[in-house]
């Protein structure tokens, strides 16, 4: 698999594009103003001290994978700095995410896979009028993220614990409109298009769907090409780590791989 996935990251760096080939106005400046913003930011600093102290942090954790909707509740013990050291994006992709979410004018988000809470933190501070729903399968990770959440004083983000399988599909249908879900959880490709089949309903023109690891074995390409060849999907912007997906209706189909 990691061969695999070596080659698809050569083969994406030698087909994907910088601004300069895109042809689509909105893309253009998509990636102008957004995605290849590289300048520092004041907020990125703060977080990034709490990410420092998880990287640190020898409290154990018993880690268990309820998010996937296995029947399978396999438990081990880890520590929080090993978690944070495997687990978490990396800042260079959290704060893309930041400036995407800060980018789009949203009321609400919706994250599947809360982890350590770091890239939740992003998308709170990103939107702080908007409502942040964050959902983790594991506990012992949640109670760290809701630390987290307290420590650096955010009071737009709601931290739901249990099974995607329950919780999505019930917070999708409470809410009218979705404007962006991050979708970071079980990176299969029946899951990962059961999570998008069930965003469709309440998807709007300023919808930003982001699945990450679209290139993570043989099911998730399956599935990013699927998403991508939806009639409903206007606009696919590959950037390896993750994928976004949007439905603006004015746009022409079109699907552009980015290098990032």
């Amino acid at each position: 698999m990691l061969i695999q996935f070596f080659a698809d990251y050569v083969k994406h760096r030698l087909t994907s594009k910088s601004r300069h080939g895109t042809h689509s106005p909105f893309v253009y400046k998509l990636v102008d103003e957004v995605i290849y913003d590289f300048s520092a930011k004041k907020v990125y600093e703060e977080i990034e001290k709490q990410r420092k102290k998880l990287l640190n942090d020898d409290t154990i954790l018993t880690i268990s994978n309820l998010e996937a909707g296995s029947h399978l509740n396999r438990r081990r013990e880890k520590k929080v700095s090993e978690v944070a050291k495997n687990a978490l994006k990396n800042p260079r992709l959290t704060q893309l995410v930041y400036r995407l979410a800060h980018h789009h004018p949203l009321q609400n988000i919706i994250e599947l896979g809360t982890c350590l809470g770091i890239t939740t933190v992003y998308l709170a501070k990103a939107n702080p009028t908007a409502t942040v729903v964050t959902m983790e399968g594991c506990p012992d990770t949640a109670n760290v993220a809701y630390q987290n959440f307290v420590s650096l004083g955010l009071t737009n983000v709601e931290l739901q614990v249990g099974n995607f399988n329950d919780l999505f599909p019930k917070e999708v249908e409470n809410t009218a409109k979705l404007d962006l879900v991050y979708i970071n959880g079980n990176r299969t490709k029946e899951a990962t298009l059961n999570y998008f089949n069930t965003c469709l309903p309440n998807i709007h023109e300023g919808t930003l769907l982001i699945f990450n690891d679209i290139y993570w074995g043989k099911g998730m390409k399956d599935a990013w090409e699927t998403i991508k060849a939806h009639p409903q999907v206007t606009v696919t912007i590959d950037l390896f780590a993750i994928g976004l997906v949007y439905f603006k209706k004015d746009q022409v189909k079109e699907h552009f791989k980015i290098k990032f």
